[in-house]
């Protein structure tokens, strides 16, 4: 996997570097992968990235990534959302029966 940097830029309101980059890979990077390579190439801290976008160009093995380093622990959980709890699915209720 080879990340080329496009764009880096440092947003000192919300505390974060802004950094888009161009990803060659033979397939589509998973989210958690891409995250380890990205901290590990350019010496960030694993917790403090947040990917926000991977996306492929067809016919082309090269994907557009934007991703944010956050300056803190607080500043990522300040302005990143939690992901959602999975809901378990109700039990049908049998046809005939009122609630």
């Amino acid at each position: 996997m080879e990340i080329i940097v496009k764009n880096k830029q440092h947003n000192k309101l919300l505390g974060r570097e802004e950094i888009t980059s161009i990803v060659k890979s033979e397939t589509t990077p998973k989210t958690e992968e891409f995250k380890k390579e990205f901290a590990g190439k350019f010496s960030f801290n694993e917790e403090l990235v947040a990917i926000k976008k991977i996306k492929g160009n067809f016919g082309k093995k090269e994907f557009d990534v934007e991703a944010y380093v956050y300056d803190s622990k607080e500043d990522l959980e300040k302005h990143e959302q939690k992901p959602k709890a999975k809901k378990e699915a109700k039990p049908e209720v049998a046809e005939g029966q009122n609630k």
